[in-house]
This record gives C-alpha cells, structure tokens and sequence, in this order.
C-alpha cells in the first residue's frame, strides 16, 4: 500500500514538472487595435412579414410588440401585402392614420386583397386596414405599409372578430362571408341593423354589389343621397335582370352603406348597395328573377 502511494505521489510529481516545462511566452500586442475583431452587420430596418396572420390590429406596427400567429389557430387578422412609399410620400413626414396621402397605398392593397380572396372584400364581412411604421421608425427610414384583412361582425358592427383559417380564396365558391339576404329592423322609418338570413328564409333586402364613388368629396358625399340612391338602383336593375325605368321604384327600392370617414379620405370609396322590398316580404334570392319575379306593385 505505502510502495503504490508513493509511486503515484512520484507519478503526479512528474506531471507536474512535464506541465511547468510546457509554458509558454505570454502573447504580445502586435499594435493594431482592429484586426481582431469581425466587423458589425449593417444595420436592418424591421419590415414585417406578408402572408402572415396577426393576433392583433394596429394602425401602427413596432417590432417591439410584432407578434405573428399560424393561419389554422385563432386569429384577428391576416396581412396580405406589405407595400413601399414612393414619390413625395415617401420624402415627407409619416402619413397620417386617416389622410388622403394614404389613397395610393390603400389603392395597392385594395388590388392585393381582391388577388388574395378571390374577388371584392367590399361584397363579404370584411374589413381593409392599412399599418404604418412609428413615426420613429419613418425618420430612420422605414418606407412600408402593411394591407390587413379582417373579418367582421355584421354589415352593421365592422368589429374585428377572431377567426381560424386563412382568408387566401374567400371569395372563391361559397362562403358564408358574403353579404347575401336580410331582414332590415326598424326604429320608425330608420334603419336600425340588418339581421343575416338565408334567401329561402322571409325577408326584406339582399345585396346586390358595389359601385366605386370617385368624384365626390366626404362632405358633398353626404349631401348626396339621392344620387346614391339612383347609383344603386342601375345595379339592383342589373341584378334582378328588370328595366331601369320609371317602373324600377315601383319594384324595389335601395339600402345603401358608405365607407367611414377615414376609410373615404383615405381613398376607399366602396359604396354597398341593398336591394329594398318595404311593400313585401321575399322568400328568394332576386337575382336574374325578371319582371315577373320583381313584379311592379
């Protein structure tokens, strides 16, 4: 026993004396502060993803707080394009939430959202909203914009609602996302909310399309009823396959819904119309129904 410690104890001294005479000269500077480290990526503006959907809807997106969900789970939003400021747009302050800077941008995403779904968002529970980077990030030299597609409550409550799915092909086939039939309630003679029903089910109006209102400023639009009006009665005539004659009132009359404030100064002009039965109850669609389907009353 004390012959094997005192081999091992010799052993470790040895290693010992092999490890001391293994040391080696300290490193010295070579004079040049910069050669030994690697150089610094160029610096990134953050630019948020396209084809992807959102947990949230904001008008303005930091990276801060970006935040991206699957498409299958639950969601409030979906970006279907991001776009890029160009022209004077792009050398002046950040465009505003809500001004008319933003027509040219809400103009590119109104196409990309028709790409995307498969026809107008303007004819199903669907809202456009536009996101813009902070101002702080525009002065650094952030140029985008994101195209945010969401759906809605009711023609009534433009609310975002979650939903689960993408909304790629929307508009494709059948879906119950498209403005259909309705039972309008009233409050007197006014308009109080439109109550969704099936076309076989009784009821009073059903959508017929939208027409584009491009001449017209927010207030003068709003003065402009009874041009509305005859707007949407050419397209209820074109609907329901009858003439637009002096006979067409006798037939139908209209509903229509105009976009808000912002989304018109912001250059959506989108103007919704509803075919309206105040003298009779419908238990069908009136699309292609002719003279005899939409008789005069």
């Amino acid at each position: 026993m004390r012959r094997w410690l005192l081999t091992l104890t010799l052993a470790l001294a040895g290693t010992a004396t092999v490890v001391l005479a293994g040391c080696v000269p300290p490193h010295r500077a070579d004079g040049d502060l910069t050669d030994d480290w690697a150089a610094l990526p160029a610096p990134r503006l953050f630019v948020p993803a396209t084809d992807a959907c959102l947990p949230r809807l904001t008008a303005v997106a930091q990276a801060a707080t970006y935040e991206t969900v699957d498409c299958a789970g639950s969601h409030l939003a979906e970006a279907v394009h991001v776009g890029t400021f160009t022209g004077p747009t792009a050398q002046g302050a950040r465009p505003e939430p809500g001004s008319p800077a933003l027509r040219s941008a809400r103009a590119e995403c109104d196409q990309r959202a028709r790409e995307v779904i498969g026809g107008d968002w303007h004819s199903a529970r669907l809202t456009l909203n536009i996101a813009l980077p902070p101002v702080t990030a525009w002065v650094a030299g952030a140029r985008w914009f994101r195209c945010d597609l969401a759906e809605t409550d009711s023609i009534d409550n433009t609310r975002p609602v979650n939903r689960l799915g993408s909304l790629r092909g929307a508009m494709v086939g059948d879906n119950a996302l498209m403005h259909r039939c309705f039972d309008p309630k009233l409050i007197g003679e006014n308009l109080n909310y439109m109550a969704p029903v099936l076309c076989t089910e009784p009821h009073r109006a059903e959508f017929v399309g939208v027409y584009e209102e491009r001449d017209r400023t927010w207030p003068d639009f709003t003065r402009a009823a009874p041009e509305v009006h005859r707007r949407c009665m050419a397209l209820i005539a074109a609907f329901a396959a009858v003439p637009n004659n002096a006979d067409l009132p006798y037939r139908a009359g209209s509903i229509f819904y105009p976009p808000s404030q912002r989304e018109w100064e912001e250059g959506d002009r989108g103007v919704r119309c509803f075919l309206w039965s105040d003298d009779r109850k419908l238990t069908r669609s009136m699309r292609g129904a002719g003279p005899e389907g939409l008789p005069v009353i």
